[in-house]
């Protein structure tokens, strides 16, 4: 990690979230009976991630067959009423940053950039909610036209930046998304992991403060 000059962030669910997802999928869950835990549908909603591909802009369609998906893996059998009544609770939910998004302020000795699955409406809203943070690059996949796990989309970005790659620290929450495409490129990398979904990982971290240890 001596050679690190460039810190290369993923956005959704690494530097921003959307906090009240959790509760309010629960809150329809339970009223319609069935009784599961924010850790567990934390861990089955990670774990589906990594098979089902977010687009870089949803929708209802695509809603409808992750939360089919997430509602057998939580052992429930899903119906219309109860795709409607997640979809309707949880869409259009703000994003908020993560508590220990602050730590970037003491990597200041290092360039910062983002790499990431969304539309151009990412550069507003990392603006609006990180103005602390002077990020170099914002490279997007709606604008480039290719995504993750692409290894030319993270090709791209070790052009843009224009360091060797293994000048580059990747931080990404994703194995397939961030973090295997990354060392395939030679990129170092940093699985975080706040709810230690991968505990065996030698790459996770619980919080952006450890990236560098």
């Amino acid at each position: 990690m001596n050679t690190i000059k460039y810190i290369l962030f993923d956005a959704a669910n690494t530097l921003i979230h959307k906090p009240s997802l959790w509760m309010n999928f629960i809150n329809v869950l339970n009223y319609y009976g069935y009784k599961v835990s924010e850790s567990e549908l934390k861990q089955k909603h990670k774990l589906l991630s990594e098979f089902i591909t977010f687009p870089d802009v949803t929708s209802e369609t695509f809603y409808k067959t992750f939360n089919k998906e997430l509602l057998n893996a939580l052992g429930i059998i899903d119906f219309p009423e109860l795709l409607k009544s997640i979809f309707n609770t949880c869409k259009y939910l703000p994003w908020e940053v993560f508590e220990d998004v602050t730590y970037l302020n003491q990597y200041s000795q290092f360039n910062l950039g983002i790499l990431s699955n969304f539309n151009t409406s990412l550069r507003t809203l990392v603006k609006e909610k990180i103005p602390t943070i002077n990020f170099k690059h914002i490279i997007i996949s709606e604008e480039e036209k290719i995504a993750k796990p692409s290894l030319e989309f993270y090709e791209k970005a070790v052009h843009k930046i224009g360091l060797k790659p293994q000048d580059i620290l990747y931080v990404g929450d994703s194995l397939k998304l961030d973090i295997i495409p990354a060392l395939q490129i030679g990129f170092n990398v940093r699985l975080i992991d706040r709810d230690q979904t991968y505990p065996s990982s030698k790459y996770s971290v619980k919080s952006l403060n450890n990236i560098l240890k």
